[in-house]
């Protein structure tokens, strides 16, 4: 598959629930996918991406918040992210491109310290508050394998439980009429392209 083909995967494709790789190699294929990510999230008017959801499994994400009257615009691409010093908490509603139209409250720290690295290997450190924190936070989720509905109250969880029902059904129902892979050869892809850049 090409970065050209990449689209983002909906709930419950196994990307979505895999433990992403640490990137050790940055190389033109790398850099065609973020690429293909901005590009993704820009149609789909999403704010952050995580190369999970577009079954890549990388320590990747990338974020796009527009410019607000209380802050400017924050664009970044983030690898090998580590997350500390998380402090505060609040709550608010959330999404995700990967379960679109769902939405629902989740806690999160209100500000958080990021170490990643860009593309050309620099490493950046920051300090983010408030919708940058939360995005980061989310973002970072997808790389563990979590989405925001694990991070629910188990009433909210129980009230989603019919829509959730429709996403696996409807991944079936693509897989049963050969529109989309198995399972089992979707977690071969991601083994395959955890061999590209390891």
């Amino acid at each position: 598959m090409t970065p050209a083909e990449l689209h983002i995967v909906h709930y419950p494709h196994p990307a979505l629930r895999w433990k992403s790789k640490p990137v050790y190699r940055v190389d033109d294929t790398l850099r065609s996918i973020v690429s293909r990510m901005f590009e993704l999230m820009s149609e789909a008017s999403g704010i952050g991406l995580a190369a999970n959801q577009i079954a890549l499994p990388y320590q990747l994400f990338i974020i796009s918040i527009p410019e607000t009257e209380d802050h400017p615009a924050i664009e970044q691409i983030l690898v090998n992210p580590v997350l500390q010093n998380q402090k505060g908490s609040h709550e608010a509603e959330e999404g995700c491109l990967s379960l679109p139209n769902l939405y629902g409250p989740v806690k999160r720290a209100t500000t958080v310290d990021v170490k990643a690295y860009d593309l050309d290997g620099n490493e950046i450190n920051f300090h983010a508050e408030n919708l940058h924190a939360r995005v980061i936070q989310h973002e970072h989720d997808h790389l563990h394998g979590r989405l925001f509905i694990d991070r629910m109250s188990e009433m909210k969880k129980r009230e989603l439980s019919g829509p959730l029902e429709d996403f696996r059904y409807h991944h079936r129902q693509l897989q049963q009429h050969q529109k989309l892979e198995s399972d089992e050869h979707l977690q071969d892809d991601l083994r395959k392209w955890e061999q590209h850049l390891t």
